[in-house]
């Protein structure tokens, strides 16, 4: 059974569903809460600290932090980065943050602060003026990785390890590219760093749809394919994993809105083999797809320009969550997530216990 009210903009909209998952049915409540922060820009990416605490980050150097789990929203640009385009961040507390801007040589950069966003550090700026980063992640506050597309048929990855300073793997520690191969600066998720020292990039643009995996805190890396659909302009652009073994990777054909082809990949073994999974109920590539943190059951959500949808099953089926433009998303966990999208969209997720609709 399940009953979706509809959806008005500026609402609180109550979505009561029964999936069946582990052989029994589960009832449970998604709220949506539209929620208004003072920017029209499109916002791409959005990291989670706790209920509480959340950054996002967009276009024309804007980045904006609540923390008070969404009712404020406190918007900021970049001094000097106004051109910039923050299609990732990753929040470390209320106070530290990084956000990768992505474009051409110099226009790729990461940014650091430590006080809330009153000041901003430029820690690393492209001096290849044909690499372009698409996203980044942390192990913790001081160990990360960001990627950028292939130039002359090697990857380039950068790492810290101090939090500050930041340095080229070396390519001969990375498997070569495809031709054409990079990514997707979508949601800032084709990047993941989970645990200590485990990490995934999902690849695109190239002739196959594969997964670079690292298991020492990116100092190597291997590659594997997955069925994705690959080509120019298609390939993965998000990956996520709900524990060590049991992960998703997903994407499609960038810029088809109608496409519908092997858009999800699963894994229940690290990501050593990839494995077809079911297809979001909205069309058009998956921008974005996240793991909701202590859900019971397993809770994914997946976004794109389409939409967005949820699954309780590892993406072998999935049920609507909302039918508008969404770029990329976070959760800290079943009380509380944002999806965020064009003209400046956040809304706010929570998935909670069974209620009258």
């Amino acid at each position: 059974m399940s009953l979706i009210r509809s959806r008005l903009s500026g609402a609180v909209v109550a979505i009561v569903a029964g999936i069946a998952a582990c052989g029994s049915q589960n009832d449970f409540s998604v709220v949506l809460e539209s929620q208004h922060p003072n920017t029209g820009v499109r916002l791409q990416a959005v990291s989670v600290v706790t209920s509480r605490v959340a950054w996002a980050s967009g276009l024309a150097g804007t980045y904006a932090r609540t923390l008070d789990g969404g009712a404020s929203w406190t918007v900021g640009v970049v001094p000097g980065a106004d051109s910039l385009q923050f299609r990732d961040v990753h929040a470390v507390s209320a106070d530290t943050a990084y956000l990768l801007s992505a474009g051409p040589g110099e226009l790729s950069r990461i940014y650091r602060t430590t006080d809330g966003g009153a000041a901003w550090t430029l820690q690393f700026m492209s001096d290849e003026p044909r690499a372009f980063f698409d996203c980044l992640d942390f192990w913790d506050g001081s160990h990360g990785v960001a990627f950028s597309d292939a130039v002359d048929g090697q990857f380039i990855i950068i790492r810290t390890e101090d939090g500050e300073r930041w340095e080229r793997v070396p390519p001969e520690h990375i498997p070569p590219a495809l031709r054409g191969e990079g990514s997707f600066a979508a949601s800032g998720t084709c990047v993941i760093a989970r645990g200590t020292s485990d990490g995934w990039i999902g690849t695109g643009n190239a002739s196959r749809a594969r997964i670079l995996e690292t298991r020492d805190r990116g100092s190597t890396w291997t590659a594997v394919e997955t069925p994705v659909v690959a080509g120019e302009a298609a390939g993965i652009t998000s990956v996520t994993f709900a524990d060590a073994r049991q992960g998703v990777a997903a994407g499609g054909e960038i810029g088809q809105a109608l496409a519908d082809s092997a858009r999800v990949a699963a894994t229940s073994d690290g990501g050593l083999t990839w494995r077809s999974a079911g297809a979001p109920t909205f069309r058009g590539a998956v921008y974005g797809v996240a793991y909701v943190p202590d859900a019971h059951p397993p809770i994914l959500v997946a976004v794109g320009p389409g939409g967005a949808s949820y699954s309780v099953d590892h993406g072998a089926r999935w049920s609507p969550l909302d039918t508008l433009d969404y770029w990329g998303l976070g959760f800290a966990g079943p009380s509380a997530g944002w999806l965020v999208g064009p003209d400046g969209r956040i809304t706010k997720v929570s998935f909670g216990k069974g209620m009258d609709p």
